[in-house]
């Protein structure tokens, strides 16, 4: 494995227990923005150790169509990348709700915990295989 796959992917597991030490603490922003990040930064790092083109983005459904189209498998669906882009700049910034018509709640951070769990897992099956 490459060392800045490697790099991506301890960020991503520290996004990730920050996620679920956030929920644990009711910090309920904190816990959405630190588990999109956790999915954002395991995409990054497949993409890195496949060489495949680096996007600078920070939109999970960008990022798992460029690995999709390359034929990765991340474990996730359009239906989590379109929850996991909806909380991005609402748990950064305290000028929107975190969803549409909603602040954020426990069942939403552990939805997006629970899918960042999921991706992690795929990802590292994944690796082991080359």
């Amino acid at each position: 494995m490459k060392d800045e796959t490697s790099a991506w992917l301890n960020y991503a597991a520290e996004n990730l227990d920050v996620a679920e030490l956030s929920l644990a603490h009711n910090h309920l922003n904190a816990s959405l923005h630190n588990a999109q990040q956790a999915v954002e930064k395991y995409l990054k790092a497949l993409t890195i150790e496949y060489g495949l083109p680096f996007k600078k983005t920070h939109t999970i459904f960008v990022l798992w169509q460029a690995l999709a189209d390359h034929g990765f498998d991340t474990a996730l669906t359009e239906e989590d990348c379109a929850l996991l882009d909806s909380v991005f700049m609402p748990s950064r910034y305290p000028l929107f709700s975190i969803l549409p018509d909603a602040m954020p709640d426990r069942e939403t951070c552990e939805k997006c915990i629970g899918i960042a769990r999921r991706v992690r897992e795929n990802i590292r099956l994944t690796l082991q295989k080359s």
